[in-house]
């Protein structure tokens, strides 16, 4: 077969750190139980503010992994 098939999931991830913490913490979260992850999209971006400050990060994302042949 020359084409593949692609499923996506919704994933949140979280940081108190950064949206890039956020990002890296839930992929390698989900890639101890998901096979062939190859790609995601950030569909939103939020966070909690404490005292005037940011204190906590949160990423909406879509990833994409093949379907095994």
């Amino acid at each position: 077969m020359s084409g593949h098939v692609y499923k996506k999931v919704e994933l949140v991830g979280s940081s108190k750190s950064s949206v890039t913490e956020a990002i890296e913490t839930a992929i390698a979260r989900a890639s101890k139980t998901m096979r062939n992850l190859q790609w995601f999209e950030v569909d939103q971006i939020r966070g909690h503010i404490k005292d005037g400050e940011v204190a906590h990060y949160q990423v909406v994302m879509k990833v994409g992994f093949r379907i095994d042949d």
